[in-house]
């Protein structure tokens, strides 16, 4: 113990500073959502949409193209198909929204999300989270177990998992939401008392993913329960994650609207 103690008296702290000042994301120069260039598009190609594993990607009638980036898995299969460079890779990893029409690209654009209702204005400097597993391959759960690492250190921001719902504000759900984990699921959100939210984290959780509507699943949280946010991503990365609960909580705007981002990302 000696010597962890004094390896960290000469280190200092490890924790970043971001997303309230100086210091990275820990997410440089990984990939992260694919983007859609539609004038570099090739006449009547569909090559995109062919190799979407989960049909995030559709070609109208008019050869237009659609994307829902709350079924997208960030496989990269499409742009490495598209042969004009139209669908290319990017480093902006996967973000949070209020209302799950913001994911799809050229969809409907609503009003600036407010989040900070006087419900929720109480929770702004300290929220605690129960989560739970409907059926995730255990690649957000990876994800979230960085989040109380050293370097993003959770509690920080005044945000904690709590192992009870009775004490929980907000339930964090992940994967499809399996037919074993659905009554599990109800009774934990009947558990919480009010005011009580809910985040889908991953896009199982958001609209079933891979597994979405086999005979194991559903698709995600879709008529289970209310959602308040969604952040899709597979699995999202723990800044990804931190900048949707800061979201959640009105510390930072929302970024994305009709599938676009509309600002920068913290650090």
């Amino acid at each position: 113990m000696a010597l962890w103690t004094f390896w960290g008296l000469a280190k200092g702290s490890a924790s970043t500073g971001w997303p309230r000042g100086a210091g990275g994301d820990g997410q440089e120069g990984m990939l992260g959502m694919p983007r859609l260039d539609a004038a570099a598009c090739e006449k009547d190609c569909s090559a995109c949409a062919s190799v979407c594993p989960t049909e995030a990607i559709r070609v109208g009638d008019d050869k237009s193209v659609a994307i829902d980036y709350g079924r997208c898995v960030v496989c990269q299969l499409c742009t490495e198909a598209c042969p004009t460079g139209a669908m290319a890779p990017t480093h902006d990893w996967a973000f949070g929204v209020a209302r799950r029409e913001d994911l799809l690209l050229g969809g409907t654009r609503g009003e600036t999300v407010r989040p900070t209702d006087n419900q929720r204005r109480a929770f702004r400097r300290s929220l605690h989270i129960r989560h739970v597993d409907a059926g995730s391959c255990n690649g957000c759960e990876s994800e979230l177990q960085a989040l109380n690492n050293p370097f993003y250190n959770l509690h920080r921001l005044g945000i904690f998992f709590t192992p009870s719902p009775r004490f929980a504000d907000l339930l964090l759900v992940t994967g499809p939401v399996t037919h074993a984990m659905l009554e599990p699921l109800r009774e934990t959100y009947a558990a919480m008392a009010e005011p009580r939210w809910v985040i889908a984290v991953g896009t199982c959780a958001v609209s079933g993913g891979i597994s979405g509507g086999g005979y194991t699943s559903g698709h995600g949280l879709e008529g289970v329960l209310p959602v308040d946010v969604y952040l899709p991503g597979c699995p999202p990365n723990p800044a990804a994650i931190i900048e949707a609960l800061l979201m959640f909580l009105g510390r930072v705007p929302q970024r994305v609207r009709a599938g676009r981002q509309e600002g920068a990302r913290h650090g």
